[in-house]
């Protein structure tokens, strides 16, 4: 049985991972977190694949030995389509992965088409085209990377404004495609693009679903913990970044209003 004052450990590249952490919240308001972000390795979906597989699993690994958490949710859908087994292989606890929510957008279109907006190295993985082949046989998935919305929704979090072009880029390229008109479904395959759901939403119109993984993960995480108990010390969750402290900075409000303290260097 873990320590009641182990943590769970979300990790991500940069904030995009605070909605899975908003999702754990609602499900498992007691547990302990200590959210890492690699604030030094962002954007990870510019990187190879053997560039991502290392980093993410050097990192972990000596995470768990510092922070001793009882679970690890890699809240990166880059990070675990790359990266997930190999970082199960390097851990002995459970470590739950962000892949994208095919499933749930398959279930719930009504036309058959279904937009993917991730990066562009989640995109081209064949996890993906294994999802789609699993759960969106006889529909359209239509995909386009968009690697400016994560230094979006970065800078969102920080107060900044976001540039309805990058949004709208986003929206042309995908109505482009072909079929791209019929997308009825949009799935948010990086954990940051929520962060800008109300963007999205002015920009593709009521009539389009977006649909994440947040809640499942969050489901999925406390299914695994059930019956595991926490301490309730009332001391704030912890918020670590990789790389200077300084790339924290406008952090601050969003970060106290979820629970967490200042940020720390890792």
């Amino acid at each position: 049985m873990a320590d009641p004052a182990s943590p769970v450990l979300l990790f991500d590249s940069g904030v995009g991972g605070l909605t899975v952490y908003d999702a754990l919240r609602e499900v498992l308001p007691q547990a302990p977190v200590i959210y890492a972000a690699d604030l030094a390795g962002l954007p990870y979906g510019t990187k190879t694949e053997a560039q991502i597989a290392a980093r993410v699993s050097g990192l972990l690994g000596r995470m768990a030995e510092r922070f001793r958490p009882r679970l690890v949710c890699i809240a990166c859908n880059t990070a675990s389509t790359i990266a997930l087994g190999m970082v199960r292989d390097v851990l002995e606890i459970p470590v739950v992965g962000t892949v994208p929510a095919i499933k749930p957008a398959a279930a719930l279109t009504r036309t058959g088409t279904i937009g993917l907006v991730g990066t562009d190295a989640t995109i081209r993985q064949a996890y993906v085209d294994d999802l789609e082949a699993k759960f969106a046989g006889g529909k359209r998935l239509l995909r386009v990377a968009a690697p400016g919305l994560v230094q979006a929704a970065e800078a969102k979090l920080r107060g900044e404004p976001v540039d309805p072009a990058l949004i709208a880029d986003v929206r042309d390229r995908l109505a482009s495609l072909a079929e791209g008109a019929r997308i009825d479904t949009l799935v948010l395959a990086c954990t940051h693009f929520p962060l800008l759901a109300d963007e999205l939403a002015a920009a593709f119109g009521p009539d389009v679903a977006q649909v994440d993984g947040a809640q499942g993960i969050a489901r999925r995480i406390a299914h695994l913990l059930e019956g595991q108990s926490f301490a309730t010390g009332g001391a704030p969750n912890r918020f670590v970044v990789t790389g200077p402290i300084a790339g924290a900075k406008g952090l601050e409000a969003a970060l106290r209003s979820r629970g967490f303290g200042d940020a720390e260097a890792f």
